[in-house]
């Protein structure tokens, strides 16, 4: 079952680039003359590696997210990264900034985690429940905000802000591609270095203090190491939902085994599973791609439903 597993997402990754609303053949991706290469190499090839790194990257986060806060439903948004970029965002395209969403959407949500680091700080609780609490609160001012700016702008901005919180692969080149993929590395080996304060954590937080865990400064830096990725992730994509939440849960129910053992195969399985939404996101044969954001919600929702029902149950 497991090598069936890996050798059915490798086929996935592999077949990717090759399936869209433009048929290409394989023979002409090596011929510069023919636009098979341009579509291959420019578009269907970078945005299938920065499809699977942005699923790593939110799969690996909400393992992280879901250790420190003890909260099965915590996703990489949490703490309101995915609505301080969106603010932010239509602020970009009310001003008129449209071409410029990705830096408004990085400013957005790096302001975010440095103001909701400060407030927490302030109150010595970066290790508590408080620090979720400032985060939610922040999403609701946004949200308020976001209403206003919905309310003040006219039709095409508005349909510019609803479709960047659908999320969004469409990129040219890899010029995002390597900043991606250096995110991905960069959370992988720093989630991996705390392999053995997680499987503490996942345990209780007074077993890993009795056990020399220093449990504000550990939260501290896997908090803020991994929001700044996911930072990154949204500046380039756009909050893409339900990864985050649904791939450790899934890894964890196959597997059988603890989440800290799980650190390389949620990244993994967290990439392949966005890669094969934006396979069909891309050929369901409509006039254009159906937003990545839509098939991850269509395939999280229901399994967000039964987590809750689960959690009530028991």
């Amino acid at each position: 079952m497991k090598y069936l597993l890996v050798i059915l997402s490798i086929f996935i990754i592999v077949i990717s680039p090759f399936f869209g609303q433009i048929e290409i053949s394989a023979q002409n991706i090596t011929d510069v003359s023919k636009m098979d290469y341009q579509i291959f190499w420019d578009i269907r090839l970078p945005r299938t590696i920065l499809a699977f790194f942005s699923g790593a990257i939110l799969a690996l986060s909400g393992l992280v997210f879901q250790t420190i806060f003890r909260n099965p439903m915590s996703t990489p948004f949490t703490l309101g990264v995915a609505s301080g970029a969106t603010l932010f965002t239509a602020i970009g395209i009310v001003l008129g900034f449209a071409s410029f969403i990705s830096l408004f959407a990085f400013l957005g949500a790096i302001l975010t985690i440095i103001l909701l680091f400060i407030i927490a700080s302030r109150f010595d609780a970066i290790q508590t429940s408080s620090l979720l609490l400032v985060g939610i609160a922040l999403s609701f001012f946004y949200s308020a905000c976001l209403l206003v700016l919905f309310f003040i702008s006219n039709l095409q901005e508005s349909y510019e802000i609803v479709r960047f919180t659908m999320g969004s692969l469409d990129i040219v080149g890899f010029d995002n591609v390597y900043l991606m993929a250096f995110a991905g590395i960069f959370i992988l080996g720093l989630v991996k270095k705390y392999q053995y304060h997680i499987r503490l954590l996942l345990t209780s937080y007074d077993f890993a203090y009795l056990k020399g865990v220093n449990i504000k400064k550990t939260n501290y830096i896997l908090l803020l190491g991994v929001s700044i990725v996911v930072v990154i992730c949204v500046s380039i994509t756009g909050p893409i939902g339900f990864v985050g939440l649904i791939v450790p849960h899934i890894l964890k129910t196959i597997m059988q085994k603890s989440a800290d053992t799980l650190i390389v195969p949620i990244f993994f399985y967290g990439g392949v599973f966005l890669v094969f939404c934006d396979l069909v996101a891309r050929n369901l044969g409509t006039t254009s791609d159906i937003p990545i954001g839509v098939v991850t919600s269509f395939l999280g929702a229901p399994f967000f439903i039964y987590l809750i029902i689960q959690k009530k149950a028991r």
